[in-house]
């Protein structure tokens, strides 16, 4: 492929993003590769440059453009100007510019949304979602029910120890971790390390009863299993069936035996945990929110999520809240997170519980982590105790 026709290759999977985050459909990631499925004759080399093309113009870009065209030319406008001079190149380029033909503007976010990381961080609020639109790191967790990793250190090429985590390494991006025999034995998991340190907020002990309430494929469930050391009662709850299938696998690589898999019926979830009612010693409520500490890893979730969207994932992060808080026993623990830096999601969230239920108390302050100041996704994290 010429310069100029993955310029308009780049055009057309931008348009699909586009119409994706409007409807809800795919993520960017899939929409790529669905791209190059049906185009066979497109090389490595294209696929990997249109692929950083369209990631670097969806990062650039805060609000959602009007077309893949105009997203394009506003991305080369403001950061390769040299670039607009592939349109109207002939070939498979993209058709000549015109005169007043409409080009995206440079962002960081949607407008409604700086106003929200103002709220949060005031003056630095700019710096803070500028970090979020960088590239994410590769962080894998050393699984201590069969490693631990000073040992893997000097077993996986390139892998470095962060320092604030007991069990997270990190290695170069665009490694194969599938490939790596630590990972085909069950040595590491894909995890990054502020997940990680979410996991290990819960203070797992050998012997508890902890429930991981929106457990999807199990990474946390794996950690909390690490931490009780396999002794204990653990139960990985979901209500998606796909999510909820991929974690036996996982489960079996790592040697985790003591986590139990249920699938539950959305809006129906406390009949079927009704013999939880007030036994957990811990309960982990990872809930569904806006991903807004992750748009490292998915840009364009900025250009999906609006304030209705918003208001409806807060009001169903309460409802299971709520339903966490009913499992745990007295003298329990209850951590909230979510992979979101928006104050309605994390602090507001744990004051509202807590306003509620005059049995519960704040165990700590807020752990706000961000790609900015601790070099991992961004998470909000709330521990509180049940006193009565």
């Amino acid at each position: 492929m010429t310069p100029a026709a993955r310029a308009a290759a780049a055009i057309e999977i931008l348009d699909a993003v586009i119409e994706a985050a409007r409807s809800g459909g795919a993520a960017a990631d899939t929409l790529v590769q669905r791209y190059f499925s049906v185009r066979r004759y497109a090389g490595s080399k294209d696929r990997r440059a249109v692929r950083e093309l369209v990631f670097a113009v969806i990062r650039a870009l805060g609000e959602v453009p009007e077309s893949g065209r105009a997203a394009l030319i506003g991305y080369l406008r403001a950061h390769a100007p040299e670039g607009l001079t592939l349109f109207g190149s002939g070939g498979h380029a993209p058709a000549a510019l015109s005169a007043g033909e409409p080009e995206a503007q440079p962002g960081l976010a949607p407008d409604w949304l700086m106003a929200r990381l103002r709220a949060r961080f005031g003056a630095a609020a700019a710096a803070q979602a500028e970090a979020l639109l960088g590239r994410a790191p590769l962080d894998l967790r050393v699984n201590r029910l069969k490693a631990d990793r000073d040992q893997l250190l000097g077993e996986i090429e390139g892998a470095e120890a962060l320092p604030h985590t007991g069990d997270a390494v990190r290695l170069a991006s665009g490694v194969n971790v599938e490939t790596l025999p630590a990972w085909q034995d069950g040595l590491v998991e894909v995890q990054d390390a502020g997940s990680q340190i979410a996991a290990r907020a819960v203070a797992a002990r050998p012997g508890e009863t902890i429930l991981d309430l929106c457990a999807g494929a199990g990474g946390k469930t794996l950690a909390l299993a690490a931490d009780m050391r396999n002794q204990g009662r653990l139960i990985a709850t979901d209500t998606d069936r796909g999510r909820l299938s991929a974690m036996p696998a996982r489960l079996t690589r790592a040697g985790v035996t003591i986590a139990m898999p249920r699938l539950l019926d959305g809006g129906r979830e406390a009949a079927a945990l009704a013999d939880l009612e007030g036994a957990c010693d811990a309960v982990l409520v990872d809930a569904p929110c806006s991903g807004s500490g992750t748009w490292r890893r998915n840009p364009e979730a900025r250009w999906r999520l609006t304030p209705a969207r918003l208001e409806r994932l807060c009001a169903e992060q309460a409802r299971l809240l709520a339903l966490a808080a009913s499992c745990v026993r007295p003298g329990g623990r209850l951590v909230h997170v979510v992979c979101s830096l928006l104050p309605e999601e994390g602090p507001e969230q744990a004051a509202r519980l807590l306003a509620a239920r005059a049995d519960f108390a704040a165990d700590s302050p807020e752990m706000l982590l961000t790609p900015h100041d601790d070099d991992c996704d961004g998470f909000s994290i709330a521990r509180m105790r049940r006193i009565g």
